[in-house]
C-alpha cells in the first residue's frame, strides 16, 4: 500500500500488500457461494449472502477481516455490517450471535443446520470524515456512479473453511462498466440486470482481486506479454482513461525493462477512484497492491503533470510488488491470518526495498534526469531524520500494529528505501558493477517463489550467504541493531558529496516538514517558525504566528485544510498569482504575488569533482549509464 498525504500531510508513505495462503480446510461438497446485490441498494448498503455448504461440525464463526493483506493496521471491516442473519435448509432462522469482545466475529450452532448467512454491508468512503475508517483504497464505497469493491469489506469467510473454492456472484444493472483482475467464469442477462460470476480458488483471491463497477473509463492494452486494465472514475469528467494510458504505458515498459526475466503476471489492474473533495468523499491517498492489480485513490483537482507524475510513483511502486511479497515472502504472509495476524520482520525489504526500486528505475530507465533522482534520495533523507532512526526495523516490523513501533511505520517508505539503495550500492561495490539489489532479488525468488515461503529468522543469513559478508554486516548492524546509517559513506562510494545550500521546496514545506499548524483562534491555520526558513512566504513578510486566513477568495479553515491545501500544494511555479489573506494580532493584510519557486535551506547532492575513476564507474553502473 502507498499512502500519499498530501499537503499538510506531506509525508509520502505506503503500506506494502500480503500475499497468503491458510492452512487446510475442513473437506465439503461444493465451494463457498457468495452473492453481492448491487441492484437491490436500499439506505447506502449492499446485501451479501454466504452459503458455506454443509458443515458438519456443531458451532462454526464467520468473520469479516480485522485486517488485510497489505495494510500494517486494523479496519475492522466487521463494524460496517448490519443485519446479519443465519438460515437452515427450511428457511427459518436460526441463531447467529455477534462476539462480545470482537466486532468481526459471529458464531453459529448448532452449525449442522446451517444453509447460509445474509447482511448488509455499508461503506467505508462516506464516514472518513468521522474516523475509524480504513485508509481509503482498502476501503469501500456505494455508489451507482462508482462501486469500490474491495471484496474483503463485503465478503466475509467460516473459520476453517477459507481454503475453499469461492463462487462469487455479482448482481448489478446492465448498463455498468466493471472492471476487475478476477476473470468472469459466466454473464447473463435478463432485463436490466447482470448476473456475472467468478471462481476464486480459496477466500485469499476474494481479497487479492478487487472489483470496479460503475461509470468507468477503461483501457485495455498490451505491454510485451502483460495485459493492462486501466479503469478510471473521474466525477467531474476531468481526467479519462486514455489521458493516462501514454504516461502509464511509458512507465510500465520501463519498468518491466528494469524488471528483465522477473515475470510473475500475465495481467495488471490500475484501478483509479478521484475524490471530488466533497464531504462524502475518500480522504486517504495513495494506493493498495494486490498480486496482479492496484487500487488508487487521489484527488480530482490534481493538475496534469501532478498526476501523471503521482501516478508514474505510486503505480511503480504497487506494480514492483510482484517482486515481493509476491515471489519473495515469508510465513506470516504464506498463511495470513485476518482476524490475528503476526507479522514478518522484514518490511524493510517488502516496503523499503519495493519503494527503492519505485525511485530507481526512473533514473536508471530515463525517465527521470541525475538531479531529480537524488534530490527524492535527499527528500527520503530528510523525512527518515524525523523519525526514530535508531529504532530496530526487524523489532519496528514485527511489532508493527503496536506502539512505539505504529507510529515509525511511514519509515519504511524513507530509511526502508534507502537501506534498500546501501545495499545496492554495496552489491555493485563488491561485484565490480556486475550485481544489484535486483539481482539479489532475483536470486531469492528463484529460490523461494510464489508458493514457498522462507523462514523469517533466517533471511538475513540467507542474503549473506548468497551476496558478502559487507552486506551481512550491514544488515545486521543497520536493520536489526538499528544503528544510524552515515549515508554520505555510501555517497562517497559512487562519487558524489552533499552540501548545505538553498534547494528547491513546496510553498507549504520545507523538505517534508509542513510549515503551518492549528491558529491561536481555533479555526484558522497558522505558520509555525518553518516559514523564516520558506523563501516564498518570507519574502512576502510572513512571519510565525501569522495565521492563513484565506487563499484565492476561499477561506482556510481546520474543517477544510486537507481539501484546500491540497490544492494549495499543487500550484506550480508560472501558474498564476496567489492572493492570500493573513493575520497578525487581528490585522489582516492581502498578499497578491507571482507564484514562484520555493527554496530552503537543505543538503544537495552533487557529483564530487574530485571522485576518482573506481567511483564514477560505480555510479555510472549505479544509474544505469
Amino acid at each position: 500500500m502507498k499512502k500519499l498525504l498530501l499537503a499538510g500531510m506531506a509525508a509520502l508513505a505506503l503500506s506494502s500488500c500480503k500475499s497468503g495462503m491458510t492452512t487446510d480446510a475442513p473437506m465439503a461438497s461444493s465451494p463457498v457461494s457468495a452473492k453481492i446485490d448491487l441492484v437491490n441498494v436500499s439506505n447506502d448498503q449492499v446485501k451479501v449472502t454466504i452459503n458455506p455448504g454443509r458443515i458438519s461440525e456443531g458451532m462454526v464463526k464467520f468473520r469479516l477481516p480485522r485486517v488485510v493483506q497489505g495494510t500494517y493496521d486494523v479496519s475492522d471491516f466487521g463494524q460496517f455490517v448490519e443485519g446479519m442473519k443465519a438460515y437452515n435448509y427450511t428457511g427459518q432462522e436460526i441463531p447467529i450471535k455477534q462476539s462480545a469482545d470482537d466486532v468481526n466475529t459471529w458464531t453459529v450452532s448448532p452449525a449442522s443446520q446451517l444453509d447460509y448467512v445474509t447482511y448488509l454491508v455499508n461503506d467505508t468512503f462516506d464516514i472518513e470524515s468521522e474516523g475509524n475508517s480504513p485508509f481509503s483504497p482498502s476501503g469501500t464505497n456505494i455508489d451507482p456512479d462508482a462501486y469500490v469493491l474491495n471484496l474483503h469489506g463485503f465478503v466475509g469467510y467460516f473459520e476453517g473453511y477459507d481454503n475453499l473454492q469461492y463462487d462469487l456472484e455479482i448482481m448489478s444493472p446492465s448498463n455498468m462498466v466493471s472492471a476487475s483482475p478476477l476473470k468472469a467464469t459466466n454473464t447473463s442477462e435478463s432485463g436490466n440486470v447482470r448476473t456475472t460470476t467468478y471462481r476464486a480458488n480459496r477466500y485469499f483471491e476474494i481479497t487479492d482481486n478487487p472489483m470496479f463497477y460503475g461509470n468507468l473509463d477503461v483501457q485495455r492494452w498490451m505491454v510485451g506479454d502483460i495485459e493492462i486494465e486501466l479503469a478510471v472514475y473521474s466525477p467531474n469528467g476531468k481526467v479519462s482513461a486514455a489521458d493516462l494510458k501514454t504516461v502509464m504505458d511509458k512507465s510500465m515498459i520501463a519498468q518491466k525493462r528494469y524488471l528483465g526475466d522477473i515475470n510473475s503476471t500475465k495481467f495488471y489492474g490500475i484501478y483509479l477512484y478521484l475524490s471530488d473533495m466533497t464531504d462524502a468523499a475518500p480522504r486517504g491517498f495513495g494506493a493498495l497492491e494486490h498480486q496482479t492489480s492496484t487500487i488508487v485513490v487521489l484527488p480530482e483537482t490534481m493538475d496534469k503533470a501532478s498526476l501523471n507524475q503521482t501516478m508514474i510513483d505510486v503505480v511503480s511502486h504497487e506494480f514492483f510488488h510482484i517482486v515481493s511479497p509476491l515471489s519473495i515472502h515469508s510465513e506470516d504472509v504464506h498463511y495470513f491470518d485476518y482476524n490475528q495476524p503476526t507479522f514478518s520482520k522484514h518490511l524493510w525489504m517488502y516496503e523499503g526495498v519495493t519503494e527503492y526500486f519505485a525511485t530507481h528505475f526512473q533514473v536508471y530507465e530515463d525517465l527521470v534526469d541525475e538531479k531529480e533522482f537524488y534530490s527524492k534520495i535527499q527528500e527520503k533523507i530528510g523525512s527518515a531524520s524525523g523519525m526514530n532512526d535508531s529504532m530496530s526495523f526487524t523489532l519496528m516490523s514485527e511489532n508493527i500494529l503496536d506502539e512505539p513501533y505504529a507510529s515509525q511505520y511511514l519509515n519504511v517508505y524513507s530509511k526502508g528505501a534507502l537501506i534498500g539503495m546501501c545495499i545496492d550500492i554495496l552489491m555493485r561495490e563488491n561485484s565490480n558493477g556486475q550485481r544489484s539489489m535486483l539481482s539479489l532479488m532475483k536470486q531469492l525468488a528463484q529460490k523461494y517463489g510464489t508458493d514457498r515461503p522462507f523462514e523469517d529468522d533466517k533471511l538475513i543469513d540467507e542474503i549473506e550467504s548468497m551476496t558478502y559478508p559487507a552486506v551481512g554486516s550491514f544488515l545486521r548492524e543497520h536493520v536489526e541493531k538499528g544503528t544510524p546509517i552515515d549515508y554520505e559513506v555510501f555517497f562517497n562510494k559512487v562519487g558524489l558529496t552533499s552540501a548545505a545550500g538553498r534547494v528547491e521546496t513546496n510553498i507549504l514545506l520545507n523538505g517534508s516538514n509542513f510549515i503551518m499548524g492549528p491558529g491561536s483562534d481555533g479555526t484558522h491555520l497558522a505558520f509555525t517558525g518553518l516559514v523564516s526558513d520558506n523563501s516564498f512566504w518570507a519574502d512576502q513578510g510572513v512571519e510565525p504566528g501569522d495565521m492563513l486566513i484565506s487563499v484565492n477568495g476561499t477561506e482556510i479553515t481546520l474543517a477544510n485544510a486537507q481539501a484546500e491545501l491540497t490544492k494549495i500544494a499543487q500550484l506550480t511555479p508560472g501558474s498564476g498569482n496567489l492572493k492570500a489573506v493573513v493575520s497578525r494580532n487581528g490585522v489582516e493584510r492581502t498578499i497578491d504575488t507571482p507564484i514562484v519557486t520555493s527554496y530552503t535551506t537543505g543538503s544537495e547532492l552533487a557529483v564530487n569533482p574530485a571522485a576518482n575513476a573506481a567511483q564514477t564507474q560505480l555510479r555510472k553502473a549505479w544509474l544505469g549509464q
